[in-house]
């Protein structure tokens, strides 16, 4: 097992078995995201992106209370009051969310209690959302008067849909983990006591395949929810090109062939 040494004890990473694990440690706030904790998410995402070590990553929260029950606003006073302080704080809860989005690797977020708010934000990011049943959603932007922009709805509609995107904002209420699957937030929903092993097994079955296919499929996907003429077509048929003259690929064939599992190098 390999240990990232960061800034913050409120954010902790590991690597083990090729998956990348990086757990919101701030139990006794619900895991309340704070400014040094937005800051070390770039940190981690640097590290885990260039490591041949890790080839799945997976976000969770500390404790059984809660994946990220939102910012942490108890510092706000402190972190957030001036006009100075309010573009530092932002540049930083946007340099944490531009990370996750532009990792190319499986991103999965195992998602226990509170997922409210910047936690939904920072779920949304993920490949894949496993929930355990106790797992409660919700954006109340609407009970604080916050304004929430385009890009954070679009994101949210892509995977629900208008309608439920327009219950969610318009309610401002908590959705319980049997909704957030009925709405296709949530990939599947488990008990308690499955949602480690569930996620574990998951992301090992992802880490043992071919990382360039894995790859390019995740390009594509994201290329897809892209207007039409953002889309960077070229780019996702250059990484499928690229798979058919890989190394994994002749490996592929090989295992395929011999009766036997592949094992694959990501080149």
């Amino acid at each position: 097992m390999r240990q990232l040494e960061l800034q913050t004890d409120k954010m902790l990473a590991h690597v083990e078995d090729g998956v990348g694990w990086i757990t919101f440690n701030q139990p006794n706030k619900r895991n309340a995201v704070s400014f040094a904790m937005w800051r070390a998410i770039p940190e981690i995402i640097d590290d885990f992106a260039s490591s041949e070590d890790v080839r799945v990553v997976v976000l969770k929260g500390a404790g059984d209370k809660a994946f990220v029950s939102g910012a942490d606003i108890s510092e706000f006073e402190e972190v957030r009051s001036t006009p100075e302080q309010i573009a530092i704080y932002e540049a930083a809860t946007g340099g944490a969310s531009a990370a996750l989005k532009s990792l190319e690797k499986p991103l999965i977020a195992m998602i226990r209690g509170f997922c409210i708010g910047g936690g939904m934000a920072i779920a949304l990011t993920a490949d894949l959302r496993i929930s355990a049943d106790d797992g409660q959603f919700g954006v109340p932007a609407a009970k604080l008067g916050l304004g929430y922009g385009y890009g954070g709805i679009k994101e949210l509609m892509n995977l629900v849909g208008p309608s439920f995107a327009k219950e969610i904002f318009f309610t401002g209420g908590r959705f319980s983990a049997s909704d957030a699957e009925t709405m296709g937030l949530a990939n599947r929903v488990v008990t308690v006591d499955e949602l480690e092993a569930t996620v574990t097994a998951l992301a090992r079955t992802i880490a043992d395949n071919a990382p360039m296919t894995v790859k390019a499929a995740k390009a594509a996907v994201n290329e897809g929810t892209k207007n039409p003429d953002e889309r960077d077509l070229d780019r996702v048929a250059a990484m499928v090109e690229a798979c058919f003259n890989s190394e994994d690929y002749k490996e592929g064939r090989r295992a395929f062939m011999e009766k036997r599992k592949p094992q694959f190098q990501g080149r």
